[in-house]
């Protein structure tokens, strides 16, 4: 033992079992997994570990020989625990089609799961007997019955966030109070402390404290799956007690680095887990900063801005986007949630009389995350930039910590602001014919204007939020115009959560009646013009008024050197026929009318226009069929090469001066 403690004296070591872990998970991240499913199994039997229900839609996870994910729409009657037979068609999930915006697939890949399943009949085998099982199946019934609730209780208590309104979520991300909401190291330590609290009253030995207080936390852990952050809190809790007990007199640094090294031994790929990276940054900030201020309150914003700076590169390499006010935000709801709506979630679950408190805490919550949320001057977007460029501002932090030199804080903070100038100083001219499913929306950018045609937009679910956080990707914050070719939902329906989440300065509507949906658009009272001067030789033809909406679909022009790029919106056979004749128009690019119909695309319109490439912007698995086999025919007879957002994910136009390149983003 004595040896063992002298050993563990030299920091090398610590280092050293860093670096053999991460080069551990670089190995076994970058290993290609074959799957034991194909496509044609269509019975599973396993086990189920999770489930989740929304709008009446079961999201069930099983672990089976390999672990999966079914989406079921009747009514359940298989339990947590349950052994079950699934009947089904699997399904592999698809990669992000819009760059820079979340890989379902890769988050999936990452967690070792590689197939989905509708699943059309659940035969439950044997029923649980474990009583683990029974316990978290109990506590998901009982927050279940807390209808107003839930959706805060199943966060704080279980770590699912899915019930939150996805509007509210965003003012919480907007805010840089999100990580509130991911069970950490701080529900462990006041779960820790209270119980430790109630066994010191009891005068039971310290062993004996320590082994009861672990079980629960291991319980706690199991009831939220383990969680990343919940997994490092754990292991970190129980080093800190063995350090202790045994005298080790090993430094908090480097029980921070053996937690690391013993979690990426048993999953390696946990360090592309957010919530990972968010606690192990955020924990080794504040150890190393530890002890630079005194008094709770200095302590308390100090801490907050030393997790914010450690946790900063995270937020941007995910949402691109910064908030200057988050450590003065996390300072009003940090004490918040720690002293009163965690508690007050534990307690209003066992005793249900204290739920119409607690709602009402939690509408104070929303409405103080509301309230910060609406101060917005203090937001900066930042270009995804190549991550080595924040393994140099980490460099200068740490620096700045161990130095208390303000120069080096500086350095990083600039190295950081530095990163907008990427879109500014870069002369290309960008097309991106964005991937929205069975709808239309396409950016038009360069360093000195931005565009965008159309939103799309999905009945019962928001496709512009992977839009707006791309734009944001590549810098992007304003909308010089947002032209809303027709008042088509499949077009339109999304514009007005593009008007309330970016600076859109100018919104161009068609010339025909103003329909429900163009009316919701009104309602935000956006710079409504009729006619616009680019600055990108981008030009508008407006002025037809049809019998429908797509008869009036606007119809517009980019000129990027000597290629032209026309997009026709929902135009119709006859509209397009009316449209050559009037101006008499040439374009090298075309984006085919009404998602590749047979209703547009007219053959003589085509031939006409001399087009050499056409984009089809429709949805996978469409119930239209678009786009129609007439309209294929149509571009293979003319010999104009296509292309389709439903197979091609997006598709980028990259224009230089002399050239110009093609791009796709495959499911």
């Amino acid at each position: 033992m004595l040896r063992l403690k002298i050993l563990l004296q030299y920091n090398y070591i610590y280092y050293v079992f860093l670096i053999i872990a991460l080069l551990f998970s670089f190995y076994k991240i970058n290993l290609n997994y074959e799957s034991i499913y194909n496509l044609d199994d269509n019975k599973i039997i396993g086990k189920v570990i999770n489930i989740k229900e929304k709008d009446k839609r079961y999201t069930i996870t099983i672990k089976a020989k390999e672990n999966l994910i079914g989406y079921y729409n009747n009514d359940l009657n298989a339990s947590l625990g349950d052994t079950v037979l699934l009947e089904g068609n699997l399904f592999k999930p698809i990669n992000n089609t819009i760059p820079n915006t979340f890989n379902y697939k890769k988050y999936l890949n990452n967690n070792d799961i590689y197939y989905l399943m509708n699943i059309d009949n659940i035969k439950v085998i044997k029923e649980n007997n474990n009583i683990f099982y029974k316990l978290k199946e109990a506590l998901n019934k009982r927050i279940s019955s807390f209808n107003r609730s839930k959706k805060y209780l199943s966060s704080f208590i279980l770590g699912n966030k899915s019930y939150i309104d996805s509007e509210v979520y965003s003012d919480y991300i907007f805010n840089g109070t999100v990580h509130l909401f991911s069970i950490s190291g701080t529900h462990i330590n006041f779960i820790s402390g209270i119980i430790f609290l109630f066994l010191n009253k009891l005068k039971i030995k310290t062993l004996s404290k320590y082994l009861i207080v672990s079980f629960i936390l291991l319980l706690f852990g199991f009831l939220v799956n383990f969680s990343a952050s919940v997994s490092r809190s754990l292991i970190f809790f129980n080093l800190i007690y063995l350090n202790k007990h045994y005298n080790f007199n090993i430094s908090t640094k480097n029980i921070l680095f053996i937690t690391i090294f013993l979690l990426i031994m048993i999953n390696p790929k946990i360090i592309l887990n957010i919530g990972f990276q968010y606690s192990v940054m955020a924990t080794y900030g504040l150890i190393i900063s530890s002890k630079k201020k005194s008094g709770y309150f200095n302590k308390l914003l100090y801490s907050s801005f030393i997790a914010y700076l450690f946790c900063l590169p995270i937020t941007l390499l995910n949402n691109y986007e910064i908030n200057m006010l988050a450590p003065v935000n996390n300072l009003i709801l940090i004490p918040l949630i720690t002293f009163l709506v965690f508690p007050l979630s534990l307690l209003s679950v066992i005793f249900s009389f204290l739920e119409p408190f607690y709602f009402n805490v939690i509408l104070l919550m929303e409405l103080l995350n509301n309230l910060l949320a609406n101060i917005k001057i203090f937001n900066i977007v930042i270009p995804k930039v190549n991550i080595y460029f924040y393994l140099v501002y980490y460099i200068f932090l740490i620096i700045y910590i161990y130095s208390i030199n303000i120069k080096y804080l500086i350095i990083s903070l600039v190295l950081i602001l530095s990163f907008k100038l990427k879109p500014i100083i870069d002369q290309n001219t960008y097309v991106y014919f964005l991937d929205v499913g069975q709808g239309d929306s396409t950016l038009i950018y360069n360093n000195k204007e931005v565009i965008l045609i159309d939103t799309g937009g999905v009945y019962n679910k928001t496709v512009s939020d992977n839009t707006i956080l791309f734009m944001k990707s590549i810098g992007i914050s304003k909308i010089d115009l947002l032209l809303l070719t027709h008042g088509d939902m499949d077009h339109i329906k999304d514009a007005p959560n593009i008007i309330k989440k970016l600076k859109v300065k100018n919104v161009m509507l068609n010339s025909n009646d103003i329909n429900d949906l163009e009316k919701e658009v009104l309602k935000l009272k956006p710079n409504i013009i009729s006619n616009y001067n680019s600055k990108l030789n981008f030009k508008i033809y407006n002025n037809y008024i049809g019998s429908d909406e797509n008869e009036s679909s606007i119809i517009s022009k980019l000129r990027v050197n000597n290629n032209k790029i026309l997009f026709l919106g929902d135009a119709s056979k006859s509209l397009e026929r009316k449209f050559y004749k009037d101006y008499n128009i040439k374009a090298d690019i075309v984006k085919l009318g009404h998602h590749g119909s047979k209703t547009s695309s007219d053959y003589n319109f085509l031939k006409n226009i001399e087009a050499k490439e056409g984009i089809i912007s429709s949805g996978r698995n469409n119930l239209y069929n678009h786009p129609s086999k007439e309209t294929i025919d149509t571009l293979n007879d003319l010999n104009i090469k296509y292309y389709e957002t439903k197979e091609s994910g997006s598709i980028l136009y990259i224009f230089g001066q002399h050239h110009y390149t093609i791009h796709t983003f495959n499911p």
